[in-house]
């Protein structure tokens, strides 16, 4: 059987630090929410005895040495994400969003069918069939630029910037059966 890639994140942004660890831990010590920079892996990491992290600070969870955090302790869903948390959530991915913008902009530049009917844009917030034939044809001539480009060459698509966050959310919350950003997580074997 062949063995799937694991798509794992190498830098977090840290969402919430509780130096004191929160009520479903077996012992108090310093934990932090973070979500991945590569592929929005929501988790809760242990965090070294002497370090104290804010919000916003960005950590290394990669496979090396690590400075800040001890272990992972684990994957987090939205719902399990303290109140501070979950508020920073939506910042934090428009900033994710903003250091990479060639990343999805090669989305629109780049998408495709996914079935005969639907198309990739098509899950994206604000995108029917009209804006989906009217960044085909853009993109046909040449390639997008910018965001800005984007905007201007396609008349009247809502912020491209805002769509992709709201989707990147609404894949966070799994309110959807299909992922363009947000890998699935597989289900824990007990």
């Amino acid at each position: 059987m062949e063995k799937k890639e694991i798509r794992k994140d190498e830098w977090a942004v840290v969402l919430d630090f509780l130096s004191h660890g929160h009520h479903g831990m077996e012992r108090s010590q310093p934990v932090a929410q973070v979500l991945g920079e590569s592929y929005f892996s929501l988790l809760e990491v242990i965090i070294r005895d002497d370090m104290h992290l804010k919000t916003g600070d960005r950590v290394y969870i990669g496979d090396g040495k690590r400075n800040e955090v001890k272990y992972i302790r684990g994957r987090a869903k939205v719902d399990d994400l303290t109140v501070v948390a979950q508020e920073e959530l939506s910042e934090t991915v428009e900033m994710i969003v903003k250091k990479n913008p060639k990343r999805f902009l090669d989305f629109f530049n780049k998408s495709g069918a996914i079935t005969t009917r639907l198309h990739q844009l098509e899950l994206l917030p604000g995108v029917g069939k009209r804006h989906l034939w009217a960044i085909i044809e853009e993109r046909k001539n040449k390639s997008f630029k910018s965001f800005d480009d984007l905007k201007k060459r396609v008349p009247l698509l809502p912020d491209p910037e805002k769509m992709i966050v709201k989707r990147i959310l609404d894949e966070l919350k799994d309110r959807d059966k299909y992922r363009i950003f947000v890998p699935r997580m597989e289900k824990q074997r007990r």
